[in-house]
């Protein structure tokens, strides 16, 4: 199961690779000619106005912008877990400076190629792109100061090693700060189930409490919800997957699907 979520993942960030920011809003895969039901930006925050932004490096993705919440300082070295087409790194890279040191790492070889094209263009030398498996990064322990990543973590199936793997490749007294979807309450069946709703960052996140209880678990320090906001998905969307009696019978649960940004220390 988990080998045919993590196909799914990358076949479809693999297409969304190909595309803007804009093509992303309508699903529509340009390349192929294909269109889809999710609209992949309806988590996505302005990115626009914070230094460092590069619009080629947008894609519209994300839930939050854990840099604003992750204390960045010059110097530090910083993982971005999902790093896509280098958004995060590129906002991350001017708070650190050349002192510091900045690296993506991605499970999507065209992502990784399209971050390197984008990081070409901009001359950075302490920005790198590596491509990777969040449950075994092929990164080495006590490497990095801060961990960010950006409505990514939900898509990974064993979110108890993506969470072990975090610790371990943190120096001691470093710390994470992630921007993630969660759920309160309990999804239909017919979305948690669809695999496109998987790689839309919605039947993959799990219940809040347990998020919260696996960063608690994994022997991480001084959780803290840094921003939370509940994510309205839009009817039209839904209904691609449910009736409408379901639709109104699901409403009724008061079942939310939140971004959360969460930071906590090793």
């Amino acid at each position: 199961m988990s080998k045919n979520l993590k196909a799914i993942v990358k076949e479809k960030y693999s297409q969304i690779a190909q595309q803007s920011k804009t093509q992303n809003e309508t699903s529509c895969c340009e390349s192929s000619g294909c269109c889809d039901s999710v609209d992949y930006t309806v988590f996505s925050d302005d990115y626009s106005n914070l230094q460092g932004y590069n619009s080629d490096a947008d894609l519209g993705l994300g839930c939050g912008i854990p840099t604003n919440f992750a204390h960045l300082k010059p110097g530090d070295s910083v993982l971005d877990l999902g790093s896509g087409a280098g958004n995060d790194c590129f906002v991350a890279r001017v708070i650190v400076g050349e002192s510091g040191k900045v690296t993506g790492l991605d499970f999507t070889e065209a992502m990784i190629e399209k971050a390197r094209i984008n990081n070409e263009k901009l001359g950075y030398q302490n920005v790198e792109f590596v491509q990777g498996d969040i449950e075994q990064m092929p990164l080495r322990d006590n490497s990095f100061d801060v961990v960010i990543s950006n409505c990514v973590l939900n898509l990974v199936p064993d979110k108890e090693k993506a969470f072990k793997e975090i610790y371990r490749v943190l120096k001691p007294g470093g710390h994470f700060c992630v921007s993630d979807v969660v759920i309160s309450g309990k999804l239909p069946e017919k979305i948690k189930d669809d695999a496109e709703m998987y790689a839309g960052c919605v039947s993959g996140a799990i219940q809040k409490n347990d998020y919260l209880e696996i960063i608690r678990e994994n022997n991480f320090m001084n959780t803290s919800i840094e921003k939370e906001k509940e994510i309205e998905i839009p009817n039209t969307i839904l209904l691609n997957y449910i009736s409408m009696d379901e639709l109104r019978k699901f409403k009724k649960t008061r079942t939310g699907i939140y971004s959360i940004t969460v930071r906590a220390k090793k």
